[in-house]
């Protein structure tokens, strides 16, 4: 089934409103992917925020680097170098790490939308 122009308009919107609050993210802080959907309205759309990160226009102003999983993960199809590529720009930023790899999120989790 072919998509119609609302759906893609939608799909834009929505997309634009990601980039818009991954920018947001502050240096040396971190977002999970559930968050940047709850804070975009959709608090359901994690994975649909997963891969609008995905196709990234402009890596350098949004940087989707800083976008984990809700349990401090790294994803391991970083578009930019895989996940050990994802961690050196952590790592470069302040971000602290768990001996796990895990990002610590009690630490480094930007607190915007967070109760």
């Amino acid at each position: 089934m072919a998509r119609t122009r609302t759906t893609d308009s939608a799909r834009d919107g929505f997309f634009a409103a990601v980039y818009d609050m991954v920018k947001q993210v502050p240096r040396g802080t971190v977002a999970t992917y559930g968050q940047i959907a709850t804070l975009n309205g959709a608090p359901r759309r994690a994975r649909y925020v997963g891969y609008a990160l995905h196709v990234n226009p402009d890596p350098g102003p949004i940087p989707c680097h800083r976008i984990v999983f809700a349990d401090g993960r790294l994803a391991d199809g970083f578009a930019f170098g895989g996940p050990e590529a994802q961690r050196a720009m952590l790592e470069a930023e302040g971000v602290a790490f768990l001996p796990d790899g895990r990002v610590d999120l009690a630490v480094s989790r930007w607190t915007a939308g967070i109760e």
